[in-house]
């Protein structure tokens, strides 16, 4: 597969990414979240192993609700089969019933493989 081919198969993939957080589509979710997911970010800065189920299960018990997930940037390297997408942009929902909103950045590590194509094996987020 073309570099070109899958540096446009990882655009994609982060906008179903987004989609999904958006529309708290855990089925999306699942496919993109690699197994192994590591995650690091607010509100601690802790490093989150194994950070998969707990996502998942944020969004399907509704405990995160996202209202606002808007792109105003994003950058997009591959090289071989491992792509970093640095997305900036504004977020807004509930987690735990509580309001927040906020401008983001998150770069994330994607894995490309043949069964699953594009899948998040880490990511990283902070206010910007």
């Amino acid at each position: 597969m073309s570099d070109q081919t899958l540096t446009d198969e990882l655009h994609e993939a982060e906008r179903r990414l987004q989609a999904a957080q958006l529309a708290g589509d855990v089925e999306e979710l699942d496919r993109l979240l690699h197994e192994r997911l590591v995650f690091t970010g607010p509100p601690d800065g802790a490093c989150v192993t194994g950070a998969k189920p707990l996502d998942l299960h944020n969004h399907r018990s509704r405990t995160q609700v996202m209202t606002e997930v808007v792109q105003e940037d994003l950058t997009v390297l591959v090289e071989g089969r491992t792509g970093v997408t640095c997305f900036l942009g504004r977020l807004a929902g509930t987690f735990a019933g509580e309001p927040f909103a906020g401008r983001m950045r998150y770069t994330r590590t994607w894995v490309h493989d043949d069964g699953y194509g594009w899948r998040v094996l880490a990511a990283h987020a902070g206010p910007a």
